[in-house]
């Protein structure tokens, strides 16, 4: 028995209860302070209504959090599985909690970008290739929702791919994806400017994002195989 692990565990589990618990306060704080132009979409939302509710930044934020505890059956479901098969708990839990929150966190910002605007349809596609012009112009509101779009991606996926476990790779994926949502803004015509600082803000979420679950994927690319090992072979 190895002393050494017995004394760590207890306070590694209170790190993760705390953090869990000021995720938690944090969100409820938010939604707290959202709640009344939230509430406003409730009654399109919970009525099926696409107009009012789906289009709408609103709307889509309020489902968002609804679906939340669908996604944690969905985390559970997923564990249980992988423990039936023989996973251990713990990495049951991490790749199960890693693959719904990436995609939890990521498709309804995906939604807000692919959102049209006023002129869709009617004025040409615009395109800024300047770099750093366009974020003087986004304002505080937008640098952070912009550095929030990939930024569940950048979180979880190092988590559960360990050929991801690295800050450059995750800046890659984060301004691949990026570049993929303005280019699908520029082809449909969506009255959206196309911007590289759009791509730069994103791919920096998703790299300051992997930043703050390091501790956690970086035990994922070194986690030993779960395939039994071959036993030494007798000396002599």
């Amino acid at each position: 028995m190895n002393p050494d692990a017995s004394l760590s565990a207890p306070p590694c589990r209170t790190r993760s209860i705390v953090l869990v618990s000021l995720a938690v306060l944090g969100l409820a704080s938010a939604v707290f302070v959202v709640r009344r132009p939230l509430m406003m979409s409730a009654p399109r939302c919970m009525a099926g209504r696409w107009h009012g509710c789906y289009d709408t930044f609103n709307g889509v934020v309020l489902m968002t959090l609804v679906a939340l505890p669908l996604a944690a059956l969905v985390v559970w479901v997923l564990a249980r599985v992988r423990r039936a098969a023989g996973v251990t708990s713990a990495w049951a839990w991490r790749k199960s909690l890693a693959e719904v929150g990436m995609v939890h966190g990521t498709l309804p910002f995906v939604w807000l970008t692919m959102m049209p605007g006023g002129g869709v349809g009617n004025v040409p596609e615009r395109v800024s290739l300047v770099p750093l012009r366009d974020l003087v112009t986004m304002g505080p509101l937008g640098i952070v929702g912009n550095l929030l779009v990939f930024a569940a991606l950048g979180f979880f996926a190092p988590m559960r791919f360990a050929a991801l476990a690295s800050v450059p790779r995750i800046l890659a994926l984060g301004a691949g994806c990026s570049v993929l949502v303005e280019t699908a803004q520029y082809v449909l015509r969506l009255d959206r400017v196309s911007s590289v600082d759009d791509v730069l803000v994103n791919a920096a979420g998703a790299a300051l994002a992997a930043l703050a679950s390091r501790r956690w994927w970086r035990t994922t690319a070194e986690a030993p195989s779960n395939q039994p090992r071959p036993a030494p072979a007798p000396a002599g």
